[in-house]
């Protein structure tokens, strides 16, 4: 012990935590979800066309150029380079309708970053998903606008203009799973095909960037909270695959509700999270004013994180209550 202690080459290294690192760099981990997100991007430009580009890159640059300023304002460091304002401006774009106004995307990502993210800290103490934040700012700033559909290029027929969920609760009109599936319906830029989704959000998963449990957590509770009201009666309630592939469900199960800084760190953790949102889901859906939940389902689980991480610890090792 003694020869260790005086030998020249021995270094104690003390250092801040974490002390545990995966093998994704915070840098890496966001241009790989901007990879995933490619999919949604090109299906939104097949079914809607050219010009949801616009919108999209509108979006990316307000984000960009709003945490730039604002770390500029506070003399911080400029961390535009991680990816995370660029992703924050690629998935609001993507959850917009076809053709939105250029003036009220840029005003919604200003939002996203600003009171989203930037408020709270910067990447890392942010509580809510920015993106989402800047969605819900939108919905309740231009709700005409963030609720009018164009019909896609592919329209069988007049319904498809509207959404999904929209269809159903208003007119109580059911549409088939398999347009939903490939995208050929009315909705945002990027959760109308279920496809392109799936790519991304498998992709995803398969290299350890998403954690499984979310998705399928949200995944188990959709089919079993749908599952039992369409049993009760399936005249009035759609089925458990109509809520699962219609509106944005899936986009918020891989690339929403699975954002490292707004979701749970602990497995059980994850599991109540993911069921909580799809039971607030299908209650909003069934029982709400509104057609569609999971960006409100998302939020409110998002507040309840810091509890949900509380209650879910594990125990240390030796403790005894």
């Amino acid at each position: 012990m003694e020869t260790t202690l005086t030998n020249p080459t021995y270094k104690l290294e003390l250092s801040t935590s974490p002390h545990v690192h995966s093998r994704w760099s915070t840098k890496t981990a966001m241009w790989f979800v901007v990879l995933a997100l490619l999919p949604a991007v090109i299906s939104a430009v097949i079914f809607f066309g050219p010009y949801q580009l616009v919108i999209i890159l509108t979006s990316i640059i307000f984000c960009i150029s709003t945490e730039l300023l604002i770390k500029k304002i506070r003399k911080r460091k400029i961390t535009v380079d991680d990816g995370s304002a660029f992703i924050t401006g690629l998935l609001l774009g993507l959850i917009l309708p076809p053709d939105f106004s250029l003036s009220s995307t840029a005003i919604g990502a200003v939002f996203a970053i600003a009171i989203g993210k930037e408020i709270f800290g910067g990447l890392g103490y942010n509580i809510f998903n920015p993106a989402l934040v800047g969605r819900a700012f939108l919905q309740a700033a231009f709700p005409v606008a963030i609720t009018t559909w164009k019909q896609p290029n592919f329209a069988v027929d007049t319904i498809t203009s509207a959404t999904p969920l929209a269809a159903f609760k208003f007119d109580k009109v059911a549409t088939q799973v398999q347009p939903m599936i490939y995208g050929n319906v009315g909705g945002s830029l990027g959760e109308t095909s279920a496809i392109a989704i799936l790519i991304g959000g498998i992709f995803l998963i398969a290299i350890g960037i998403v954690n499984y449990r979310v998705p399928l957590a949200m995944l188990i509770g959709i089919l079993i909270f749908g599952g039992v009201f369409w049993i009760l009666d399936p005249l009035k309630y759609p089925s458990p695959f109509f809520h699962l592939f219609a509106g944005g469900f899936l986009f918020g199960a891989m690339f929403m509700a699975t954002d490292w800084v707004t979701s749970p760190v602990t497995s059980k953790g994850m599991w109540i999270y993911g069921i909580c949102i799809s039971l607030l889901v299908v209650m909003i859906r069934i029982f709400g004013g509104l057609p569609e939940g999971v960006m409100y389902a998302i939020l409110i689980m998002n507040a309840l994180v810091p509890t949900i991480n509380r209650y879910t610890r594990p125990r240390i090792f030796g403790e005894v209550k």
